[in-house]
């Protein structure tokens, strides 16, 4: 009986061993697979801002091609009345319309050449940014200006205009951008969403907008030595939106401050080498 006893104990005993090992493997392999789900995640988040760059580009040269087809035609039907109505001088017409059309390669080719500069631009600001802090900083180039926005999730203590500590690595970087373009004015801008603010030494979401950016402001200045004649700190309140405030995701995006350079021309034809291939 005791034998019995005894063999039934080791079978319990080898069982649950191989159980907690089974269990074991599997919780390594779930953790493994999240470990890979979030990757890619972060991966898909910077093809799609990069998608949304190609769009826009896309969008403003068909945009400029359909106006200079438009300039074109109406040379066109010029061309044709005066021949039919007045007998105008065809040779001197038909040179008009070349030296238009050589103006419209010349705007063409200008065009591509800028989106390519652009696109070479926003990928060498973003290329010192890890993917966490691409979360967080959006980085655009519009006419050749540049546009960084910054959440306020990251750059504030929740409710306040205090730079928070986790801000410091992402300002720094940012920080070397703005002392690389050393010869250009740079705008802080402020903004919040359309919620009322309730703090004692705060009046409206004004003073909240221009207090963030003043903050950032002085913290570029005192830790990172950016030249302070160089800044300006300004808010626009809530009445700058890029997202709807009716919802928390699009509270949250209009919570933002925007930093402003204006690149010279000479320092956007130095990345062509850059541009990225198409």
């Amino acid at each position: 009986m005791k034998k019995v006893i005894f063999f039934a104990l080791s079978v319990l005993v080898m069982t649950s061993c191989v159980s907690k090992k089974q269990y074991q493997e599997a919780v390594n392999a779930r953790n493994a697979a999240e470990a890979r789900y979030n990757e890619q995640s972060l991966s898909l988040r910077e093809c799609e801002t990069n998608n949304k760059n190609y769009e826009r580009m896309l969008t403003a040269a068909q945009r400029e091609m359909g106006d200079l087809k438009t300039a074109n035609s109406a040379l066109q039907a010029s061309l044709a009345n005066s021949v039919t109505s007045s007998g105008a001088n065809i040779s001197k017409l038909v040179d008009e319309i070349n030296a238009s059309n050589k103006y419209i390669k010349q705007l063409v080719e200008a065009k591509s050449k800028s989106d390519s500069l652009s696109l070479a631009l926003t990928n060498k600001l973003t290329r010192s940014l890890s993917r966490e802090e691409l979360k967080d900083v959006d980085v655009q180039v519009l006419k050749g200006v540049v546009y960084i926005s910054l959440n306020d999730n990251m750059l504030y203590k929740s409710g306040s205009y205090e730079i928070s500590p986790a801000a410091a690595e992402t300002l720094s970087k940012i920080a070397k951008i703005i002392t690389d373009y050393s010869d250009y004015e740079v705008l802080i801008e402020g903004n919040t969403d359309d919620v009322p603010i309730s703090k004692t030494n705060i009046r409206n979401n004004w003073d909240l907008s221009c207090l963030r950016a003043s903050s950032v402001v002085q913290e570029l200045q005192n830790r990172y030595g950016v030249n302070p004649s160089r800044m300006t700190a300004g808010g626009r309140g809530e009445y700058n939106p890029v997202a709807d405030n009716t919802t928390a995701d699009g509270r949250t995006r209009n919570r933002r401050t925007q930093i402003i350079i204006t690149p010279k021309l000479d320092q956007f034809m130095e990345l062509i080498d850059q541009a990225p291939a198409e």
